[in-house]
């Protein structure tokens, strides 16, 4: 009854959270980027590569590489055009595909003066190898963890629902980042916890640690983006929502962005220190609460070191583009460091690893406390 009592505020304040912050439209304007001059949606049909013809550069004035331009004939396999071909100018440098015949691509039509349609090179077409690994992602889970890896994919679903249906058009709608993302991150915790490990003392534990995990993370990123004058407007993403939509704050997009990107690494730590106090118990009822204590948080300290190379290292490997920029840039380490881009990476990062080693002794002392409570004499 006492961790029902701990849990309802939560509750209560994640549905009302939802109800107040919920999005009134789903729908936006598109902006002028991703729309033609006429004002008509760019489409972007699925294509294949048919031929591949060298042509000379419109423009060049170095003869000598001329021949390095081609023109990619497609023929269209989806959209208006489809059975029709298509044909875009390839131009040599930097960002530009390595195009071949038979390759699936994505194109973007949109219309030139005249209103006749013109094709642009998109992106490769990844659908189904995206979908093949997916699938072997959750025939591996399922066979391997069985009715609790079927419903982690359940989780991952609502997971993705909230992020779609609520998260998104509520950032757009211009409803408070932070409170979205404190929100949502709540509802999908309460939802996934319960769903993959079934409804318990010891998992009304890992939602109370995680929880307060979360608020912490919540707390500490917000003092420590505005004390690092963090703007986010190094990031080109960012840059262009703030173009298309003014009215999002895109310093609390970064905070939502923090919160949200804390959630995996809470609910491992919080799940799994959980299930050691409970663990320990049954195997030495007789264990004090300090003793106990002890020696859950033993094994907290050992999955504290490896969480936090496995989350630092998670966040330099995103990042690993960025840092061969910084490379080649020569500045100063000190420069760099603070530079917003890589400062926005540092602050997620070590925000992330604060609330870890917050939420691993917070978990173990409630799930002490629960368990000495209900232990028989």
């Amino acid at each position: 009854m006492g961790l029902v009592l701990a849990l309802a505020p939560f509750v209560v304040a994640t549905v009302a959270g939802i109800v107040s912050l919920w999005p009134h439209s789903h729908h936006f304007h598109t902006p002028p980027e991703f729309q033609t001059a006429a004002g008509v949606d760019v489409t972007y049909p699925h294509a294949t590569v048919s031929s591949i013809v060298a042509t000379g550069c419109q423009g060049n004035p170095s003869p000598g590489t001329s021949a390095a331009c081609a023109v990619a004939h497609f023929r269209l396999t989806s959209g208006a055009g489809r059975g029709s071909d298509a044909a875009v100018l390839l131009t040599p440098g930097a960002g530009e595909p390595a195009l071949h015949v038979g390759d699936h691509v994505i194109l973007a039509r949109t219309a030139d003066e005249q209103g006749r349609p013109a094709y642009y090179f998109e992106d490769f077409a990844r659908g189904l190898p995206l979908v093949a690994l997916a699938a072997v992602f959750a025939v591996l889970a399922i066979a391997v963890g069985r009715l609790r890896g079927f419903a982690a994919l359940l989780g991952l679903g609502v997971a993705f629902t909230a992020l779609v249906e609520f998260v998104l058009p509520a950032l757009l709608s211009g409803r408070n980042p932070a409170l979205v993302a404190l929100t949502a991150g709540s509802a999908v915790m309460i939802v996934v916890l319960y769903l993959g490990h079934g409804v318990s003392a010891r998992t009304t534990v890992a939602v109370l640690g995680t929880l307060c995990g979360l608020g912490l993370v919540g707390a500490i990123g917000l003092a420590a983006v505005g004390g690092t004058h963090l703007t986010g407007l190094s990031s080109d993403d960012l840059t262009a929502v703030q173009a298309a939509a003014p009215h999002v704050d895109v310093t609390g997009i970064l905070l939502a962005g923090l919160v949200i990107g804390s959630l995996g690494v809470l609910n491992d730590v919080t799940v799994t220190q959980a299930s050691a106090v409970w663990e320990l118990h049954a195997a030495n009822p007789v264990l004090g609460p300090r003793r106990l204590y002890a020696a859950a948080m033993r094994i907290g300290r050992d999955h504290i070191a490896s969480t936090i190379y496995t989350l630092l290292l998670a966040y330099a490997g995103a990042a690993l583009p960025v840092l061969m920029l910084f490379t080649l840039s020569n500045q100063p380490l000190g420069v760099l460091a603070g530079s917003d881009l890589a400062a926005s990476d540092i602050v997620r990062s070590l925000c992330g690893a604060i609330g870890l080693l917050l939420a691993v002794p917070l978990t173990t002392v409630i799930a002490v406390a629960a368990v000495t409570h209900t232990r028989k004499p």
